[in-house]
């Protein structure tokens, strides 16, 4: 039974590396669960400097018979003789491929100086199975019956596409589904260290990389050696008061628009969009477009009102380096000219499915639709710009999951829920923007605050991490990896994109 039920795992997800036989390597340290076997580890040459495995982590950690799920395991060796140990990296989303991360800060970084390292594609995510509920075409023709300027009555249309969204996972997915929140996350992170042959791991995660990172911080304490968190979660709210935490992202999403706006107003010149008045302008676009979308060829529907806030809600977090090249494609979508938000099928279902998915499996939505209109209402409301096309759209992102999640059918058996002060772990580095639109800045605070020994970065403006929106953080995030340099209390870096 066990191993046909791996063999189904492996064959429902497909497309996963399929990988040469090499030596074994040296039994390593325990990890997962006590009585959980350390798989065995067979590396191989990915071909471009990196090593590649698939690590056979166990699919329900509380009962191991169940049988196994191959996880894409990968690693670059640190460069330098000096090397302090494995980094584990996680970009977050949910729905980011780790290893992509990885590969991207062993070029844009020197940590792959003093690491090794390495990650692993969270099931499915990535080279771990990518999993996709809905077709690109299906997402297209469900957000053509959605609105920019969407209204109360929209709410009843945007449940039945909540329900459609999770019928749809559960017809290809429903032996996984219940194993894909971040308890079981943390643990293959922890069988990942293990085969690492890895007493303790460095870790740094980004947005939803935070969550995992803080539930390993509390699952194993003594098995970290010290952890940044970047665009912190509040993991609390996250978990078990979603609602309230969703809101926290409505807001700023819509307080990152109106700075957008003011700027646009005051710099014609870097952006031609709005004539003095962005604000209107923007939902003038968004009624004419709900009214009038751009079509293809053959007359299907591919940008509204709609999408055209999914695609800002995605591209507020890059920073305020990007907000010329926003204002130049709004000015092109008065008049049809720009292809701005089409891309979005082909590059982003997969991604919208896991960021719906995962966030399903780890949060105590109330699974009442009465609860659901009453706060999908309040949502639109509080946040007039974004919210209405969030909240009465098909499952999306991060705070526009509530449609799915309430109507969710599966047992969530790796939905961890606290401790969360991580009582023994190293002190912990957590880095928050102010003008973060995907991760309030005060949910940072409250983790670093909620953690025994967390320690707060503050960087000033625009976009979602520290990383990506300031060298001086991203210079104190290396510093401290590397060396265990924290900040001074109260450090603040500036908006200086790296």
């Amino acid at each position: 039974m066990k191993l046909r039920l791996a063999t189904a795992v492996t064959a429902l997800l497909g497309g996963l590396l399929t990988l040469p036989a090499t030596a074994a390597s040296a039994a390593p340290p325990p990890g997962g669960l006590p009585g959980i076997t350390v798989p065995t580890v067979r590396w191989a040459d990915c071909g471009d400097g990196w090593d590649c495995t698939q690590l056979q982590v166990p699919l329900d950690y509380r009962n191991p018979s169940a049988g196994t799920f191959p996880l894409a395991v990968t690693r670059k060796k640190a460069t330098t003789a000096n090397r302090i140990g494995a980094l584990v990296v996680n970009p977050g989303g949910p729905g980011g491929s780790a290893i992509e991360f990885a590969h991207s800060l062993a070029t844009d970084s020197p940590l792959n100086e003093r690491f090794d390292l390495a990650a692993f594609d969270p099931r499915g995510v990535g080279q771990s199975g990518s999993l996709s509920c809905w077709t690109a075409r299906e997402y297209s023709d469900h957000y053509a019956q959605a609105y920019g300027r969407a209204g109360t009555d929209e709410f009843f249309p945007a449940a039945a596409s909540g329900k459609a969204f999770v019928d749809a996972c559960n017809a290809k997915y429903a032996k996984l589904l219940p194993y894909l929140g971040t308890e079981f996350t943390a643990r293959d992170m922890d069988l990942v260290r293990a085969a690492l042959g890895e007493e303790k791991i460095t870790y740094y995660g980004q947005s939803f990389g935070t969550f995992i990172g803080t539930v390993y911080a509390n699952l194993f304490p003594q098995r970290l050696r010290l952890a940044a968190l970047d665009g912190g979660y509040d993991p609390d709210a996250y978990t078990h008061r979603p609602y309230e935490a969703d809101r926290r992202q409505y807001l700023a999403a819509d307080a990152a628009m109106k700075r957008f706006f003011r700027w646009c107003d005051a710099t014609p010149t870097e952006c031609p969009f709005g004539n003095g008045n962005a604000e209107g302008a923007f939902v003038e676009l968004q009624q004419r477009l709900d009214n009038d979308p751009v079509r293809t060829a053959d007359g299907r529907e591919i940008v509204n009102g709609a999408m055209v806030a999914l695609r800002f809600n995605l591209n507020l977090g890059v920073g305020k380096w990007l907000w010329p090249e926003l204002g130049n494609r709004l000015r092109d979508l008065t008049t049809k000219t720009g292809v701005y938000a089409t891309e979005m099928y082909q590059e982003r279902t997969d991604y919208l499915t896991q960021n719906t998915v995962v966030e399903c499996a780890d949060r105590g939505f109330t699974r009442n639709l009465r609860i659901l209109q009453a706060r999908l209402y309040e949502h639109a409301t509080a946040a007039p710009i974004l919210g209405p096309a969030t909240a009465y759209a098909p499952p999306n992102y991060d705070h526009g999951h509530a449609t799915a999640c309430e109507q969710w059918t599966d047992a969530q058996k790796s939905r961890y829920t606290g401790p969360w002060n991580a009582s023994g772990s190293p002190d912990i580095l957590v880095v928050g923007v102010v003008g973060d639109p995907d991760t309030p800045y005060q949910d940072s605070v409250t983790l670093s605050d909620v953690l025994d020994n967390g320690h707060l970065l503050t960087t000033e403006g625009e976009g979602h991490t520290g990383w990506y929106n300031s060298a001086c953080a991203q210079s104190a995030t290396i510093d401290y990896l590397t060396n265990g340099t924290l900040p001074a209390p109260g450090t603040t870096c500036p908006n200086d994109t790296p």
